[in-house]
C-alpha cells in the first residue's frame, strides 16, 4: 500500500514540476512580447538569436525558438540526462507557444528604456528561474557552455558570457547599438533574478571557524542563534598545531549576528564563509531562543 502511495506521490510531483516549467515558459514569453520586443530590446542566448532571426526573415518567433533549440535539447539529454531533456522540451515548447499567444498583446511599457530593461529583465528572469528550479530550461546556450567547459580551460560562467557577446553583436545588427546595450542590461537583470528564484531570497551560508575556544563558540551559537554546529580536528600546515574547526550552516539573514558572536568570543579566529545553494536532511531547523 505504501509503495502505491509513494508511486502516486512521485507522479504528482512530476506533474507539478511540469506545470511549473510550463508556467515559467509562459511568463518568459509574456515578458518578451509585452515589454522587451516592442521596445526593440532582445534577450541573450538562443532566444536572442531567435528574436533577431524573426525580425530579419519575418518568421514566427516560436518556430525559430523551437528549431534552434533542438540540437541543444539533444545536448542536454546526452550531458545531463533524460529528465532534464524532457522538462526542457516542455519549457521551450511553452515559451514558443506563449510567444504566439502574446504576440498581439499590447505592450505594457513603452518608451522608458530604464523601466523596459528592469521590468522586462525581472519578468523574463522569473520565468526562466521557475523553469530551472523545477528541472527544465528554456534556453539552450547554457547547455553548450557546460559542454565546452569540459573541453576548454574556462569556467561555465565565463563561456556563457563569451557566447553572449557574439549574440549581442548579432542583436546590434537589427536593433542597433542602443538596442544591443539595453538587451545586455536586461539579460544581466534576468540572470540575477534567475539566481534569486532558484535559491530563494534568504538562502544559506556555511561558516567554517577555527578558534581556540570551540566549545564556548558552539554553545553561544546554540543559545543566541538557535543553531547547531559541528566541529572536527584540523592541523596547521605551517605550525602543525592542532585546532578544532567549527562548521555552522545558517540563514543568510543571520550572518551579521554570527559575525558579532565570533568577534565577541575570539577576534583572532580564522573564518571562511561559503554560499550554500541548498540545504537538505539533518536537522537544519532553527530552535527557539529563550
Amino acid at each position: 500500500m505504501s509503495t502505491i502511495k509513494k508511486h502516486k506521490s512521485n507522479k504528482l510531483k512530476i506533474i507539478l514540476r511540469g506545470l511549473m516549467v510550463t508556467i515559467g515558459g509562459f511568463i518568459a514569453a509574456y515578458g518578451l512580447e509585452t515589454v522587451l520586443i516592442p521596445n526593440n530590446v532582445s534577450d541573450g542566448g538562443v532566444t536572442g538569436l531567435s528574436i533577431v532571426g524573426s525580425e530579419l526573415f519575418e518568421l514566427p518567433l516560436g518556430v525559430l525558438i523551437t528549431a534552434i533549440n533542438i540540437p541543444f535539447i539533444w545536448l542536454g539529454y546526452k550531458q545531463i540526462g533524460k529528465s532534464f531533456a524532457v522538462f526542457s522540451i516542455i519549457g521551450i515548447a511553452s515559451l514558443a507557444f506563449g510567444t504566439s499567444i502574446f504576440h498581439h498583446t499590447p505592450a505594457i511599457i513603452e518608451g522608458d528604456t530604464l523601466l523596459v530593461t528592469v521590468v522586462g529583465g525581472i519578468i523574463l528572469g522569473f520565468g526562466m528561474g521557475l523553469a530551472l528550479r523545477n528541472g527544465g530550461a528554456i534556453d539552450g546556450i547554457d547547455m553548450l557552455a557546460v559542454l565546452l567547459s569540459r573541453r576548454l580551460p574556462f569556467g561555465t560562467s565565463d563561456l556563457i558570457l563569451f557566447l553572449n557577446i557574439f549574440v549581442f553583436i548579432f542583436v546590434s545588427v537589427v536593433f542597433g547599438l542602443q538596442g544591443s546595450i539595453l538587451s545586455a542590461i536586461a539579460y544581466f537583470i534576468a540572470s540575477k533574478v534567475i539566481h534569486i528564484v532558484e535559491e530563494g531570497l534568504s538562502g544559506s551560508k556555511t561558516f567554517q571557524i577555527i578558534t581556540t575556544q570551540p566549545e564556548i563558540m558552539i554553545e553561544t551559537i546554540r543559545d543566541r542563534l538557535g543553531r547547531g554546529a559541528t566541529y572536527k580536528e584540523a592541523y596547521g600546515g605551517f605550525s602543525n598545531e592542532k585546532f578544532k574547526e567549527i562548521t555552522c550552516v545558517i540563514n543568510r539573514l543571520e550572518e551579521n549576528k554570527l559575525k558579532e558572536i565570533i568577534n565577541e568570543i575570539d577576534k583572532k579566529s580564522f573564518v571562511t564563509v561559503y554560499d550554500v545553494a541548498e540545504v537538505k536532511g539533518g536537522n537544519f531547523r532553527k530552535h527557539n531562543i529563550h
